[in-house]
């Protein structure tokens, strides 16, 4: 079996989902799948420093990127374009991630011209909220293009029941197939000390440390959560939030903004983007992991957090319905006080939250490792080849 996985830009700067193509690369190599990887060098409004228009192999997987025209954050390829018309029929399957994206359409198209089986995995971005982000050029989009590229899919993977029931609406003719994303266990089986995080940042030494380990976009909840740590803070004064993630958008100064009306900008500190090492550490330092989010489709960082044995916080926009039916963490309503409680809860019963944490890091660790992810991917691509009905939804 011969899998092409086509991504628009694999950088830490786009979050999770560069990390998800990549480990699932990974986890489907080991299970003796060829998989090749294509992307643009595409690192925000900047180009990763990386041979180009080449493979080049790594444990279980090659990678090949190719350049994209400087239009904004945009991933305009030609090469990519040109490679894909000659190589798609290569592969057996095509299996593309995002949507809105000019390489994912152009994949598309290619496949269909080929008559190559192709699966999308939107990742979130057909959430109600996240079409409502940018609304007019969306809609036109997913009108002129998107939907009938959809359409002809041979799935739609959905990264669990809360996102198809969303996406639902749409009306999309495809089946659905539910395949969560994963985590790397060795990553968390591994005790990870605070030191490094701390040696960086000194200040947070001795406080009750609240981790946000998600980009700096609006989707993501900041506005909710500055009220939400202020109520918190009010009542446990050493309190402390640490924003760690990437600012690609310019989003940053509001962000700020919003913890400064609310009066609790002097307890928070927005690291920037934390990976390896240093985010690790982060991890092992803090008591509370916050996901206030609008709109996910099933969030990595939300499984680290679990995974690291963190009591966590999260929205039901965050997907999650699973975590609270096993109370591996406090899914709350996508508001402010509802968050400020669930802080409040963690901070007043340490014990029951670091309970809490333990099974999260187990529940994680038996039902959301990339191995078991990959097995369920690799039944979709069979059942699709063999053109065999794919698993209902349960």
């Amino acid at each position: 079996m011969k899998i092409l996985l086509v991504i628009p830009g694999i950088s830490p700067v786009y979050g999770g989902t560069s990390k998800i193509a990549i480990e699932l690369a990974q986890a489907l190599g080991r299970r003796r799948i060829c998989i090749d990887i294509v992307t643009t060098n595409a690192n925000g409004l900047n180009d990763l420093d990386v041979p180009l228009e080449t493979w080049l192999a790594h444990d279980y997987y090659r990678i090949q990127y190719f350049p994209r025209w400087h239009i904004g954050d945009y991933k305009l390829s030609a090469s990519l374009t040109k490679w894909l018309f000659h190589n798609v029929v290569n592969y057996n399957l095509v299996h593309t991630i995002a949507v809105f994206s000019y390489p994912v359409s152009i994949t598309h198209l290619a496949c269909k011209i080929h008559r190559i089986p192709y699966i999308n995995n939107p990742q979130g971005m057909l959430e109600p909220w996240a079409l409502t982000y940018k609304a007019w050029k969306k809609k036109l989009y997913f009108n002129l293009i998107e939907k009938a590229a959809l359409n002809n899919a041979s799935a739609i993977q959905m990264l669990n029941l809360a996102e198809a029931q969303n996406v639902k609406p749409l009306q999309l003719k495809a089946p659905f197939v539910t395949v969560p994303n994963g985590i790397n266990c060795h990553e968390f089986e591994k005790q990870h000390g605070p030191e490094a995080f701390y040696e960086k940042f000194p200040h947070t030494r001795g406080k009750t440390l609240i981790l946000f380990l998600a980009r700096i976009d609006p989707k993501k909840g900041l506005d909710l959560l500055a009220p939400a740590f202020a109520q918190a803070l009010a009542k446990f004064d050493n309190a402390h939030l640490i924003v760690a993630g990437p600012d690609n958008t310019g989003f940053l100064p509001t962000a700020q903004d919003f913890f400064a009306q609310a009066g609790c900008l002097n307890a928070v500190t927005f690291t920037g983007m934390l990976t390896g090492a240093i985010k690790h550490a982060a991890l092992a330092a803090a008591s509370i992991y916050v996901a206030p989010s609008y709109s996910e489709g099933f969030s990595m960082s939300v499984l680290e957090g679990m995974a690291s044995g963190l009591p966590c916080i999260i929205t039901k926009g965050c997907n999650f319905p699973e975590a609270a039916n096993t109370k591996t963490a406090i899914v709350v309503d996508i508001e402010s006080d509802a968050i400020a409680n669930g802080l409040i809860a963690c901070l007043s019963n340490p014990e029951q939250a670091k309970a809490m944490g333990e099974r999260a890091r187990k529940f994680v660790f038996e039902k959301y490792t990339w191995d078991k992810v990959a097995s369920q991917m690799q039944q979709v691509y069979s059942r699709v080849l063999q053109q065999n009905p794919l698993p209902a939804l349960s």
